[in-house]
């Protein structure tokens, strides 16, 4: 059985909560042998719900280690959490990518792009291979939008900052074209977000906490493709990372994960400058 370690701000949210039952139905598909055995949390007190991290190791039946430096030691491979709190990647990053185990970094990978690149600069320095990723690039739907254009991305949540990562995901995922020019327009607690790409083709992106994922584009016949986002990504997330786990080998080029970041750190700072077209 190998050990998976949970590094997190404070462990009762519901990326926490859900990914140890996922890990075990990937083993089942998979053939593999996994379990989250450890984790370390910052804060004992999840500000979600008021768990603390002795009640949920209880009723997970997860052990909790009392450093960082420990649930490395004893880890066989790491999941950086800390979802909502993506300040604390780097520092939890810089002890954790020294260890030279194989590592997921849980979105939204930086708050920016600098700590982005650090975050990179770190696991080159130890030759640490790691990955990150929306879930959302795990949607199936995904696979049905090859060589198109004109793409136009829908879905939200509570923040703009915090869920844009999933459209931005999305669209490099489609295009994988460097962004040149990002404007952002504001409507109340709504976004309407336009990028254009080096190769002259667009990406629009409707953020709305009332919205759910869709995408829809021109294909190469000129015809509108649109697909509403059902399928289980969070699943075919984990069946990856356990992938992962076993070979060590990137399921895409990391090259895009910069692209993400800047597109969406493009984004967040065009939301300050209204309706105006920044270079990116």
């Amino acid at each position: 059985m190998k050990k998976i370690g949970f590094v997190d701000f404070y462990i009762s949210e519901w990326h926490a909560n859900n990914y140890p039952a996922w890990f075990k139905e990937a083993n089942e598909k998979l053939g593999l042998d996994y379990e989250v055995a450890y984790f370390w949390a910052e804060q004992d007190i999840s500000p979600v719900d008021n768990v603390s991290s002795s009640e949920w190791a209880e009723k997970m039946g997860i052990k909790q280690l009392d450093t960082l430096e420990e649930l490395c030691e004893k880890s066989d491979v790491i999941v950086l959490l800390a979802p909502s709190t993506p300040e604390k990647h780097l520092p939890y990053a810089e002890v954790v990518l020294s260890y030279g185990k194989r590592t997921y970094i849980d979105k939204t990978f930086a708050p920016n792009l600098k700590e982005a690149q650090k975050i990179f600069d770190i696991a080159k320095k130890y030759n640490t291979p790691f990955f990150t990723t929306s879930a959302l690039r795990y949607a199936e739907e995904l696979k049905e939008f090859t060589d198109v254009k004109n793409l136009v991305i829908t879905g939200g949540g509570r923040l703009f900052e915090e869920y844009l990562i999933h459209n931005a995901e999305m669209a490099v995922a489609l295009l994988k074209k460097r962004i040149v020019k990002v404007k952002t327009e504001k409507m109340g607690k709504q976004y309407f977000c336009r990028a254009l790409t080096d190769e002259g083709n667009e990406i629009g992106i409707v953020f709305s906490q009332g919205l759910g994922y869709s995408i829809t584009a021109e294909n190469s016949k000129g015809e509108l493709l649109h697909k509403d986002i059902t399928s289980s990504f969070f699943l075919n997330l984990i069946s990856d990372m356990l992938k992962f786990f076993e070979d060590g080998k990137t399921p895409f080029d990391n090259n895009e994960t910069i692209e993400v970041m800047r597109l969406r750190a493009g984004l967040i700072e065009a939301a300050n400058h209204d309706g105006e077209w920044l270079e990116v």
